[in-house]
């Protein structure tokens, strides 16, 4: 039998794992609070959006400008978001040994963002969900492991 992780809250055990975690990371020389302000600021084409986003004091309010609708999406966003998450991710649990220790200690675990707020990047709540961030996370372990 396989084991499950699932995570949600910031202080869960697996907290971690959350994008609200507060550990900041840099991509392409840029440094963001945390990995959902990249994500929620890649949405968007133009700089001064992102930057919006970037400045976020707190990870839901950049989640809550990341869903702002009055800025122009990128018109590539539903092809590129797994990307962008799978970068997120994976400046994440390289940039911190303790967070890649972490990640590595779970093994073979199969690893699910437990929430009923969100059936792509979640469960669902009751499993329906699709769980990509599980499975990015999966992903990156294994990419970490080689």
């Amino acid at each position: 039998m396989i084991d499950v992780i699932k995570f949600y809250s910031v202080n869960d055990d697996f907290g971690a794992f959350s994008n609200f975690a507060r550990y900041p990371i840099k991509i392409k020389g840029k440094t963001y609070s945390t990995s959902e302000h990249y994500f929620q600021a890649m949405k968007f084409e133009s700089a001064s959006d992102q930057n919006d986003v970037i400045k976020a004091k707190t990870p839901m309010e950049a989640a809550r400008k990341g869903r702002d609708r009055k800025k122009k999406l990128r018109r590539n966003w539903e092809s590129i978001k797994d990307n962008v998450m799978r970068e997120a991710v994976m400046a994440k649990f390289s940039q911190y040994a303790d967070l890649k220790s972490l990640l590595l200690s779970t093994g073979n675990a199969q690893i699910i963002e437990h929430t009923e707020n969100d059936a792509y990047w979640g469960d669902g709540g009751d499993g329906s969900g699709k769980n990509m961030l599980g499975k990015i996370l999966v992903e990156t372990r294994e990419r970490l492991k080689a």
